[in-house]
């Protein structure tokens, strides 16, 4: 298997409520990782996270954004302890990313959105091709059903003014035409909107 070089943050986000920025100092506590909170005057915060064993810091600046605490960054690692613990709260803390882990003969390129992978792109030197790709199946699914019973929906009101144009030919009083010409109009308002 091959052994991982580093692991660059191209760019990462993570946006935290007040509770998620205490969550997440605990989680760092939790995996192992020497941190140093700074609380700036501006009530923005910066956490050193630091693998000592590896000697190996990153700096996170948090900006106070309304009510949210807002971190963007790009960076480079190598100690496992500190990739792994990066890893988890971009996962856990539902954040957005585009990291790349370097091999020596190749790059796997990772996109997430909202904590979860959505792409993962293997870039090598003669070329690039994509190894997963998050479908929305479901969504799909949903889509396909929804225009299924718009068609279900067009068919029945097709029906409907079919039958009233019948009945229209057959009679023969002016107030029941009057009264099955003010139908077929609402039935077709009603099939151009579904058919927009």
């Amino acid at each position: 298997m091959a052994q991982r070089l580093a692991t660059e943050y191209v760019s990462a986000k993570l946006q935290l409520t007040s509770d998620e920025m205490k969550q997440f100092i605990r989680f760092f506590d939790d995996q192992q990782v020497c941190m140093n909170v700074k609380v700036l005057d501006n009530g923005n915060q910066e956490l050193v996270l630091e693998d000592v064993a590896g000697k190996e810091e990153v700096t996170l600046t948090f900006e106070r954004q309304q009510d949210h605490y807002v971190c963007e960054l790009s960076c480079r690692l190598i100690q496992p302890k500190l990739t792994n613990a990066m890893r988890k709260a971009v996962t856990a803390f539902r954040g957005d990313a585009v990291v790349n882990r370097i091999y020596s003969h190749y790059t796997m390129i990772y996109h997430y959105t909202n904590g979860s992978v959505r792409k993962i792109v293997e870039s090598t030197s003669s070329g690039t091709r994509v190894v997963f790709e998050y479908k929305d199946t479901v969504g799909q699914l949903e889509r396909v059903f929804r225009s299924r019973l718009i068609e279900r929906e067009i068919e029945l009101v097709n029906n409907a003014i079919n039958e009233l144009l019948d009945l229209r030919n057959q009679t023969k009083d002016r107030l029941q035409i009057a009264g099955i010409d003010e139908r077929l109009a609402m039935l077709t308002k009603k099939l151009f909107v579904f058919e927009a």
